[in-house]
């Protein structure tokens, strides 16, 4: 007989899978659009202001919806709720490959962005503190050091695949690929979560629940402060990684602004690395400021140093530094402040507020460089990445509690 499965070897299987279905989660469902946009718009007669503005309409359904998801990822269990998702995301996948219309296509992007608030990083996170809380922000951070070469590798392939195939057919290839690699993980996470809830392990995990740090009378501000920044920083985000290979290119790299979109990558991956190693004792308001910051400094870089090539590499390095951050605190911080308690509800609500701003950001920030320059664009998602820092920090700083009878 097989000895039984730790509870570290179990978390440690979980962690591994889930970082393989995000890297392709994000891969397949978020960083090939930027590459492949320019051929649906030939094959549909739009601009790529238009296609981009197709993308962001998508995300903002995605994001209403995501509430809703949040709710059901609680009530079902993330593993369950993520094996449905991983089957529309393919199923979209393919009916954006044979649209025959512009219709069609508007209809699989938004299948394809509700599908993502299923599977990827909001999903994954409940899903690993639905396991096991008390190690839920180690396991985000372990996590997200896994995913974040997401756009290092997806990057680089959706080129060389579109070099010798057409977009419709790199959709086919993604979506084959959601079928054997993510939603047979996906399926085995919703079996042995509903052999723990069989089991009566759901008891044991609620005693062992862990509180949030946020008192009661505080929670409305500390959440409104919150969700502004997480907004403000999705907008600069989903800007520019949606952009960041045409805009590397539109401030003179040219051929090098793949190759230099390919450093946002490792230094995602490096500073989740350095935060698993160094950061145990950091708070996570502090952590939020920080990747806000490195936000803004690898912007402002960009924007006095574009095009020398070794300012737009400290660009992407600076920016990824600041991403990979975001991406643990986007999980970590509502953990640390609200509890687990309903927290995939929670997240459901942040990545709504998140998303109906930043899907808006890739029609915008388009429509901006096409219309003022790219000087003006960059100029503005600084001033953005500032306020996000701000809102942040103002979490940090308590108005003194009211007398109030003690609950019971």
């Amino acid at each position: 007989m097989a000895p039984p499965v730790s509870t570290e070897q179990r978390r440690s299987t979980v962690i591994w899978g889930l970082g393989l279905t995000q890297i392709i989660g994000y891969g397949t469902l978020y960083y090939s659009f930027s590459i492949l946009a320019p051929g649906m718009a030939r094959d549909f007669g739009w601009t790529q202001e238009w296609v981009f503005a197709v993308f962001s309409a998508a995300l903002l359904i995605g994001g209403l919806a995501a509430p809703s998801i949040g709710r059901r990822i609680d009530r079902h269990g993330a593993g369950a709720m993520m094996a449905l998702g991983s089957l529309v995301a393919a199923l979209s996948l393919v009916l954006c490959a044979l649209a025959p219309d512009r219709l069609t296509f508007v209809a699989g992007m938004i299948v394809m962005e509700i599908a993502s608030a299923f599977v990827l990083y909001n999903a994954a996170f409940a899903a690993l503190v639905q396991i096991t809380p008390q190690s839920g922000q180690k396991s985000i951070t372990h996590l997200t050091l896994i995913a974040g070469f997401a756009s290092t590798l997806f990057w680089p392939i959706t080129t060389e695949l579109h070099a010798h195939l057409t977009w419709r057919q790199v959709y086919l290839a993604f979506a084959v690929l959601h079928l054997v690699a993510c939603l047979p993980f996906h399926c085995w996470l919703a079996r042995a979560m509903n052999a723990d809830r069989r089991g009566g392990k759901d008891r044991a995990r609620a005693v062992a629940a862990i509180a949030g740090s946020v008192a009661s009378w505080d929670r409305r501000r500390a959440f409104a402060l919150m969700g502004l920044g997480f907004a403000l920083e999705g907008f600069v985000l989903s800007a520019l990684l949606v952009h960041m290979v045409p805009l590397l290119s539109a401030v003179g790299l040219g051929a090098s602004a793949v190759l230099v979109g390919t450093l946002f990558g490792p230094a995602q991956v490096f500073s989740r690395f350095i935060n698993m190693l160094a950061g145990r004792g950091l708070s996570q308001l502090v952590l939020a400021v920080i990747s806000a910051a490195f936000l803004v400094a690898g912007l402002s870089t960009l924007l006095v140093s574009a095009p020398w090539i070794w300012g737009a590499a400290a660009f992407a390095i600076l920016f990824g530094l600041g991403s990979g951050l975001t991406s643990i605190v986007q999980g970590s911080l509502p953990l640390a402040l609200f509890g687990s308690e309903g927290y995939g509800a929670l997240l459901g609500k942040i990545s709504s507020i998140r998303l109906i701003v930043s899907a808006l950001a890739p029609f915008v920030f388009s429509v901006l460089m096409a219309r003022f320059g790219t000087w003006p664009a960059l100029a503005i998602a600084i001033v953005l990445g500032i306020a996000a820092a701000i809102a942040f920090a103002s979490i940090g700083w308590r108005r003194r509690e009211p007398e109030m009878v003690p609950e019971t």
